[in-house]
């Protein structure tokens, strides 16, 4: 019994992450093959979370989205990080020195999982808490792997690398290069590789060894190469008070 118990475990959470990487509702059809279970034992698996508010669904509608109960396992999540309310703080003054929008992120595998944002003064952007991106194309995910060895960041990535525009490094090797690059210089920096228009400095946080959480910082692509420079010292400097903060208070 205990294999089919972690089967269904295994398979509820499947359903949750496809239907929360979906900008739209799904149907059980549409669930079905992405995610190739049998339509009976989803079936069930469904009725049973909707009854649980895990997914919900309009009444005579037969497409399926993240329930209210997600919601609140996520927001227990970042309740209960005691890195994230110094991150709040580091990521509003570095908004207040800088104008653009900026991000607090973890590394999650092969992805970066958006914990905290502060949005440009100038304009409304969409907060990406909660996000899960590829780590290949985000300066944040970069910024990380770069603390990797190259042979764990090969065993770590998918292959092909996943392209979210026509910019994103799909190639190991060219990605390793441009690893080698942010050890170099200090951060990361990629251009419209995961946002048509927008380009991205990030820099890890050095508080755990190798680091899992980063700040970044999104502009227009085409701000000239000294702005960008600008940005990115302002990005270090305060990324390095925040690490030192956390060192100090002793979160690990």
């Amino acid at each position: 019994m205990e294999p089919s118990m972690v089967k269904s475990a295994e398979r509820t959470v499947r359903i949750l992450e496809t239907l929360a990487a979906s900008p739209e509702r799904l149907t059980l059809s549409e669930l079905q093959q992405r995610t190739g279970f049998p339509r009976s034992s989803l079936h069930a698996l469904m009725r049973t979370l909707v009854e649980l508010k895990w997914i919900e669904t309009e009444p005579g509608v037969s497409s399926f989205g993240i329930g209210p109960h997600a919601l609140l396992t996520g927001t227990a999540y970042l309740d209960k990080d005691p890195a994230l309310p110094l991150a709040h703080d580091a990521l509003e003054d570095l908004r207040e020195e800088i104008g653009h929008t900026v991000h607090f992120a973890r590394r999650d595998d092969a992805h970066v999982l958006y914990l905290a944002t502060r949005e440009s003064r100038d304009r409304h952007a969409i907060s990406r808490v909660g996000r899960r991106l590829p780590a290949s194309v985000t300066a944040l995910g970069q910024a990380l792997l770069a603390q990797l060895t190259d042979d764990e960041v090969a065993a770590l990535l998918p292959d092909p690398l996943p392209a979210l525009t026509g910019h994103s490094i799909t190639d190991l090797a060219k990605l390793t290069d441009e690893l080698d690059q942010v050890r170099a210089r200090g951060y990361a920096l990629e251009r419209e590789q995961g946002t048509p228009g927008v380009a991205c400095v990030a820099v890890a946080v050095d508080y755990r060894i190798p680091a899992t959480d980063a700040i970044s910082c999104s502009m227009p692509a085409g701000l000239p190469h000294e702005e960008i420079e600008r940005i990115a010292e302002a990005v270090i400097r305060h990324t390095r008070r925040f690490a030192a903060t956390l060192r100090r208070e002793g979160i690990r």
